[in-house]
């Protein structure tokens, strides 16, 4: 027979859950017996191999060389390519080793951004792992396993129990077929399949299998319509692709940062190379001083600390549960001011049991001794035995499947043994959906005094009612009058209130095995409750403290969602409850106006309205936290500020976009995350300031130099051994520092607050600096002095008293960062409050820092690589009043902030 080629698209061009098979087959140019091998490959050279892929492939290297272009990079490669021409004009000055060390640092820094954004493109490798790498198709006529790559829309696939499927497809017949679905349309138990059952909604469709799905009973075949980036997850992926990853607070803040200082330092580089020239320096000397006052300027040590300084803040995290994936996202967390969070499962323990059944007209507690006597309770029971797809598991002694369903089995199992209903065989099933919110089953019954076929309906109460025409009252079925129908809607209420989630339960004779849609009795309701996490309150009070707004998003009815956020203390006024429907008709300026609310639940959410709902408080400013699950999470979860996924119940590919992981689902665990966020970045602040005061005695040398005409007190190579060796591990003990304050009484600091600020450049620049570069040159001189030199005289490099000079300039730099660490400990309290030895860490550094300075001033070896001289005593103890001094006046200072003084 001759088939009508495909049209040119990787999709089939009619709705493929709706049109008949044979259409369906026309339109695709196949048929039952499959595409033949050479059709197959002209297919696949016309739609491409069946993968999900990116929308732009660079070369690892490339991405790599991306690396290189910042501020920071680029200063640190002029610098040493400076040296190298330098050493290349002068060889043997040592200028080489400075080109080493300088382009180490820019590797070092370049391989650490590019494996942050290398982690980012896993997201993608975690959709690709959800298709399998074999698969069962027809092809010329013969069934063979191919490689799921070469799949192309016609083809004929043959699916198994246990078969992950690898495209999406229309059902060409099936046996007892379920697929779970749940990482794609969120649906938390697997689906019964029927080919016959089309949906105007394609996700709803159960005549449709879906790239990623996994056939978790029966067996059957499938024609294929949609391979690679046109399948519904290939859509997601796309979304995601489209989706842009959120850059961090922090990391503006660093590249801010790093444009200033890099700015500076070009700045000062050539004006002083020029002036150098012109005083007659000569090129070569004027040269290896702009290399020194741009080395003297990058603080070096700056990123490796920082990296080092999040890596120990995500262990402390790790502590408590949370699983940081992007090391930037634990500072994020600090400045999150909107918390978009899941209900079940983290706000609520996900441990669903029925609370309340109503038989009749009467509430009976889930344990009420009374319940099994009620003459109706038989028949409700029966719904909920019957009517439901979870099992006994043998081994753990509980139930497998959906939540809702195992608490309703559990529930049944407590009143009436289970194996009554055993003999009971289903014949058809409708299952549940989001879209129809009921699922409804055919059995054969076992009691020859009953029907011998029973259709079983249990669902949202309202879908319920409207199915329904009697109703079970007292051991007699009576029609549903309008009166009895208020009165059951009023006890759905009245369920809701407390906050449990009504099902409604009915049941009727049916003649054949077909699934009727009407002329139902109603058999009763329960109310299910997922009750909150005993520490949920307090973590909300937390965030509100902290002015932290936190949204509920969820998929459970609006009265259950707001009585669980008044429980937990969310809403604490008049809170806005937000139904999907209504968020459906909203433009972008109601949206805006409904977030302005503090306190919001947002019900009936899809993952697409999630992504909408964190756009819009995105476009309001807000630095936002969300928490998903699902693939369809995905897009939400890389477009919020920080994603957070769930690591017991959530899927790969959500895990993959996040930022962290909860390794609980426990809302309160993101509180204690931020609380530690908000802690590391006031401890940045503390050891750039560290950092940033060594500095002004390394830059002045060189200024001095050119200016005065004095000897130079430092080198290149022994600045790199104060950024790069000593100054690292004090940074790294600041930034292990505990909290002044409780960080969760304070506002979430300003989008616009800087890490390099006024208050903080003058401090690390124009205080301390200055004190340290005076402690240097007044050792470097009394030194020189001592030694019998007079001003003017010439001082050659590897002269014994010009060494021991530079020492002690070197010294005192170290001696005075010492000082320095132990004030930038704190900003308000005193160091003698917070307790001096607290840190052990800082003080590890600290005599790192004392070991390194006696091995570059007493070791021979060291004193050969760094042009340095042992010291004495006396010349040690020269810099020691200035560090003295340096701790007296910061204590000083405090005194005057603790009294509100806005200028120190």
């Amino acid at each position: 027979m001759t088939v009508p080629a495909p049209p040119d698209s990787a999709q089939s061009t009619v709705a493929p859950q709706l049109a008949p098979l044979d259409a369906l087959f026309a339109d695709l140019g196949s048929g039952p017996e499959g595409l033949s091998e050479s059709e197959a490959a002209g297919r696949l050279a016309r739609f491409g191999e069946n993968v999900l892929q990116a929308q732009h492939q660079v070369p690892e290297f490339v991405k790599f060389l991306r690396q290189f272009r910042n501020f920071f990079a680029i200063l640190l490669i002029v610098g040493g390519f400076l040296a190298i021409v330098a050493e290349h004009l002068d060889p043997g000055q040592g200028n080489l080793y400075i080109a080493i060390a300088l382009f180490a640092v820019v590797l070092l820094n370049a391989a650490f951004t590019y494996l942050q954004e290398r982690q980012s493109e896993r997201i993608m490798e975690s959709f690709a792992r959800m298709l399998p790498t074999m698969v069962s198709v027809m092809r010329g006529g013969t069934r063979q396993q191919r490689e799921a790559r070469e799949l192309v829309p016609g083809d004929v696939i043959f699916l198994a129990e246990g078969d992950r499927v690898a495209a999406d497809a229309r059902l060409i017949d099936e046996h007892e077929m379920r697929v779970d679905v749940s990482s794609l349309t969120g649906e938390s138990e697997p689906q019964r399949l029927d080919a016959d059952a089309g949906h105007e909604n394609l996700l709803e469709s159960r005549n449709m299998v879906f790239s990623g799905a996994l056939v978790h009973a029966g067996n059957g075949s499938a024609v294929v319509c949609a391979t690679g980036m046109s399948t519904q997850i290939g859509h997601i992926v796309s979304l995601t692709k489209r989706t842009e990853a959120t850059q961090s607070p922090i990391h503006r803040e660093l590249a801010y940062f790093i444009k200033i200082i890099s700015t500076i330092a070009i700045i000062l580089g050539i004006v002083f190379f020029g002036l150098s020239v012109a005083l007659g320096k000569g090129e070569i000397g004027s040269l290896i001083f702009a290399i020194g006052i741009i080395v003297a300027n990058v603080p070096e040590g700056l990123l490796p600390t920082v990296t080092l300084a999040l890596t120990m803040a995500s262990k402390r995290i790790a502590r408590r549960k949370a699983l940081v994936r992007n090391l930037e996202s634990v500072e994020t967390l600090g400045s999150t001011t909107v918390i978009c969070t899941d209900k079940t499962g983290t706000l609520t323990e996900n441990r669903i049991s029925v609370a309340t059944a109503l038989i009749g007209e009467t509430h009976f507690a889930a344990d009420d001794p009374s319940l099994p006597r009620h003459p109706d309770t038989g028949s409700s029971l029966a719904v909920m035995a019957l009517c439901n797809n979870a099992q006994p598991d043998a081994e753990s002694g509980g139930y497998t499947g959906d939540p809702t369903e195992a608490a309703m089995l559990r529930f049944v199992d407590g009143l009436q043994p289970l194996a009554e209903f055993a003999g009971f065989a289903r014949v058809a099933e409708e299952p549940f959906s989001s879209e129809s919110k009921r699922m409804i089953t055919v059995c054969r019954t076992v009691d020859p005094a009953d029907p011998p076929l029973m259709a079983y309906l249990k669902g949202a109460p309202e879908i319920v009612l409207d199915m329904c025409d009697r109703v079970r009252m007292d051991g007699e079925v009576l029609a549903l009058t309008e009166k009895l129908r208020k009165a059951v809607l009023d006890n759905y209420t009245r369920l809701a209130s407390r906050g449990e989630r009504g099902i409604a339960m009915a049941s009727r004779p049916v003649a054949t095995e077909t699934i009727p849609e009407d002329g139902y009795i109603l058999c009763g309701l329960v109310g299910m409750i997922d009750p909150p996490r005993a520490e949920v309150p307090d973590a909300i009070a937390r965030c509100r403290s902290a002015g932290i707004r936190v949204a509920m998003l969820t998929g459970d009815y609006g009265l259950t969602a707001e009585v669980i956020a008044r429980k937990i203390g969310l809403f604490s006024g008049d809170g806005r409850v937000v139904n999907g429907e209504e968020l459906g008709r909203m433009d972008d300026a109601e949206l805006a106006e409904v977030l302005r609310h503090r306190e919001l639940v947002f019900a009936r959410i899809s993952p697409a309205e999630k992504l909408q709902i964190v756009q819009a408080f995105k476009a309001q400013g807000e630095i936002v936290a969300v928490t998903g699950d699902g693939v369809n999470d995905a897009p939400a979860l890389k477009h919020a500020d920080i994603g957070v996924a769930m690591g017991v119940i959530g899927t790969e590919v959500a895990k993959e976009a996040s930022d962290m992981v909860l390794m609980d689902d426990n809302f309160a665990t993101i509180v204690a995350a931020v609380e530690e966020g908000r802690t590391i970045f006031e401890n940045i602040k503390k050891f750039i300031a560290y950092i940033l005061t060594s500095n002004i005695p390394e830059i002045l040398p060189f200024i001095a130099y050119v200016l005065i005409d004095a000897p130079l007190a430092l080198t290149v190579v022994l600045i790199l051994s104060i950024d790069l060796g000593t100054d690292i591990l004090p940074a790294l003990g600041l930034g292990a520092e505990k909290p002044e304050t409780d960080v969760m009484r304070k506002k979430p600091r300003p989008r616009d607050e800087r890490l390099l600020s006024r208050n903080l450049l003058l401090m690390s620049y124009g205080v301390v600096g200055m004190i340290q570069a005076a402690a240097g040159f007044f050792s470097f001189f009394v030194i020189l002095f001592a030694g019998g030199w007079s001003w003017g005289q010439e001082l050659a490099n590897d002269d014994l008293l010009y060494r021991t000079a530079l020492t002690g300039f070197f010294a005192s730099i170290i001696i005075c960062q010492i000082a320095d660490v132990i004030i930038c400990r704190t900003r308000r309290q005193s160091i003698f409050t917070i307790g001096v030895f607290s840190n052990p860490l800082v003080w590890i550094g600290i005599v790192t820092e004392l070991l390194l300075l006696t091995l570059i001033s007493y070791v021979p070896a060291f004193n050969v690589f760094f042009g340095t001289a042992p010291l004495e005593i006396w010349q040690l103890a020269l810099s020691v009043p200035f560090a003295i001094l340096i701790v007296v006046g910061d204590e000083t200072r405090r005194v005057f902030v603790r009294r509100g003084n806005p200028f120190v």
